[in-house]
This record gives structure tokens, C-alpha cells and sequence, in this order.
């Protein structure tokens, strides 16, 4: 922490000044945020927005919003970042809408960020895809670097969660180069999903010097300091070595991203997925191991909602029980796959568990 944000915050208490309050911890709690401190971010966060709608002042709740619904983002507490970012841009005047409030990009284009992340982890797409389009659209006819740089990150989020990331829009050199100029600490986490991207394409040599730069720009970030999170970088760094087969690497990545995602609980479940998925591969298969990491996965992602998360350990839990003999138990499981792919319409993993059924 600063010493001019506590100088700031202290300020704020001597002059009893509720505005300032607002402003200041909305502020830190983006700042406990990155660095993992989540109960001091929530405290901060629910304070400020909390003041904000007590002085109805729209110019200190929408900045609050959007810190807060950070926070619940990394708590995986998805559900409750689309009633409140739903919620704020209900209320957002159209004589505002191109503000940013001192944050990095266009204040609803970053509203909509958190939407979008949240929506498809819990598998609501279609409510994603439009909000992804109309950040794109903003962003595009203002050219702020900052604001094209969150829209199309969040689109291309949205499309790797569903499985959608070979149709991505925009090519991946451009969005590399829109992160380079708007937020340069957002080019590794883009480096990284693009190399997921081209895994799947199976452009196995582009992917993998994706995949080699996005690593070493990954770590020189956490050497550096929490600029923002890497675990769910990793991850994607470490899916798309085991797309290509490379298992050693996507195991070590795998327990790098559940490393560096110790504090964020939707993180740190996917990570574990992935440790399942490297486990369930015919060259390293262990079911025991494999079951324990989808069931970590399962225990944080049931609660909270995260449906395409939780899909993905059935579709694991279902390969285990198959390949060891127990036919019951991965119908079973395959069942609750393949429905629930159908029902949130992630078609790519739908064909995967399918196929699974059919062997």
C-alpha cells in the first residue's frame, strides 16, 4: 500500500467527508484486490458504493460499482457482479456514458468487463456476446487505447470459456498490439489467450512462441508486483501445451496458475481442472489424481454457479470412469456433461463429450 493512499485516506477521515471516503476506498479497493487481500477489498468496495447511493451521487457510484464488482469477480461471487453491474448501468445518464472517472478505460465499457467475465463463467453467453458487442462498438469509435483494450479482452475471454476462440474476430496480432498501447500490463494475459487461440487452430508453431513469450512476460509481471492477477493467464498458457500434447509443461503451468490463484477461488478451480485434464491424458493417466483435482475444481464451482466449469469436471470425472472400467459411473457423469453443454450451448465441448459417450 502507498503511503500517499493512506495519506489520502486519512485526509478524507480528518475532513468527515463522505465523498472523499467514497472515492478513496473505491480506489483501495482495486488496489487490495490485486494484491489478493479480498476481504479487505469487499470491506472497502461494499463501504464505498454503500455511500455513493446514500448521497445519490452517480459521479461516485459508478466508479465504486465497477471497483466493487472487481472484487466479487475474484471472489467468483459471479452471480452477484451481474445484479450490481446490471444494475448500474440501468442507471447510467447518457450524458456520462463517454466518462472514464480516472480509471484506465471508458467507466461502462469497464462496467461491462466485469459483465462479460462473470456472465460466462457462469455460462450465460448469449447476455455476454451482447454486452461484448456493445463494448466493441464503444470502444472502436472512441479509439481509446485503454477501453479497446478491456472490450477486447473480455470478448475474447468470453470466447475461450465457451470455446469459441478459433472464431475470434479480430486477429491476434491486433489485439497484442491494441494491449501493447493501452495497458501494457494486460499484454501477457492477451499474449496468453491468443496462444490458446492458435493451439486450438492447430497452429502448433505460432502457438508456441505465443506460448514461450507469454510466459516470460507472465513472470517478469510477478516478479514486479500484483499489477493484476496471472493465475487465469497461466491456465491458458498451460491448456494450450496440452493441446499440443506437451504434458510436462502443461502440468508445470497447471500448478503455476493454481500457484499464483491461491487467493482467487474461481482461478485457483480451473487451474485444478486442468491438473484433472493432464491427469486424464491416455500419456499420463492417474484416475485417483485426476478425481481429486476435478472434485477441488467441483467444490468451488457448484456453489458459486460457474456451470461451464462445472460441465468440464463431469466431462473428466466421466473419461476417469470409463477408462477405469466403471461404465455406470461415466454415463453417469457424461449425462450431466453433455446436458449441460446443450443447455448453455458451448457446442465445441458439447462434440467433445458426445464423442466421449459414444466410445
Amino acid at each position: 500500500m502507498s503511503r500517499r493512499t493512506l495519506e489520502a485516506e486519512a485526509i478524507a477521515e480528518r475532513a468527515d467527508d463522505d465523498g472523499r471516503r467514497s472515492r478513496v476506498w473505491a480506489f483501495l479497493t482495486t488496489v487490495h484486490a490485486r494484491l489478493g487481500e479480498l476481504d479487505e477489498a469487499l470491506g472497502k468496495g461494499v463501504r464505498a458504493v454503500e455511500i455513493a447511493e446514500r448521497l445519490g451521487d452517480l459521479r461516485l457510484l459508478i466508479p465504486a460499482s465497477s471497483c466493487l464488482a472487481q472484487v466479487l469477480y475474484h471472489l467468483a461471487d459471479h452471480e452477484r457482479v451481474a445484479a450490481l453491474v446490471s444494475s448500474s448501468l440501468a442507471r447510467f445518464p447518457d450524458d456520462l456514458v463517454q466518462e472514464d472517472f480516472g480509471m484506465p478505460a471508458q467507466a461502462s465499457i469497464l462496467l461491462r468487463y466485469w459483465l462479460v467475465m462473470s456472465l460466462a463463467e457462469l455460462g450465460r453467453f448469449a447476455e455476454a456476446s451482447r454486452h461484448a458487442a456493445d463494448s466493441i462498438q464503444a470502444a472502436e469509435a472512441r479509439q481509446d487505447a485503454g477501453s479497446m483494450t478491456t472490450a477486447h479482452f473480455a470478448a475474447g475471454t468470453l470466447q475461450s470459456l465457451k470455446g469459441d476462440a478459433t472464431r475470434q474476430a479480430v486477429p491476434f496480432e491486433r489485439r497484442i498490439a491494441i494491449a501493447r498501447a493501452g495497458q501494457p500490463s494486460m499484454v501477457g494475459h492477451t499474449v496468453a489467450y491468443s496462444a490458446l487461440e492458435l493451439a486450438l487452430r492447430g497452429e502448433a508453431s505460432l502457438a508456441l512462441d505465443q506460448i514461450v513469450e507469454g510466459e516470460q512476460l507472465l513472470e517478469e509481471q510477478v516478479r514486479k508486483g500484483p499489477i493484476f492477477p496471472t493465475g487465469q493467464a497461466f491456465r491458458s498458457l498451460g491448456r494450450a501445451y496440452l493441446l499440443l500434447g506437451r504434458l510436462d509443461q502443461a502440468r508445470a503451468l497447471a500448478a503455476r496458475a493454481r500457484e499464483t490463484s491461491s487467493r482467487y477461488p474461481g482461478w485457483a478451480a480451473h487451474a485444478e481442472q486442468l491438473l484433472g485434464d493432464v491427469a486424464a491424458h491416455p500419456d499420463d493417466f492417474d484416475a485417483g489424481r485426476g478425481e481429486i483435482h476435478y472434485r477441488q475444481a467441483l467444490a468451488v464451482a457448484e456453489p458459486r454457479g460457474m456451470r461451464p466449469l462445472v460441465a468440464h469436471c463431469h466431462l473428466g470425472l466421466g473419461k476417469l470412469s470409463r477408462r477405469t472400467g466403471k461404465s455406470e459411473q461415466a454415463r453417469e457423469h457424461l449425462t450431466i456433461a453433455t446436458t449441460m453443454y446443450g443447455e448453455i450451448g458451448m457446442a465445441y465441448w458439447l462434440e467433445q463429450a458426445e464423442a466421449e459417450m459414444g466410445a
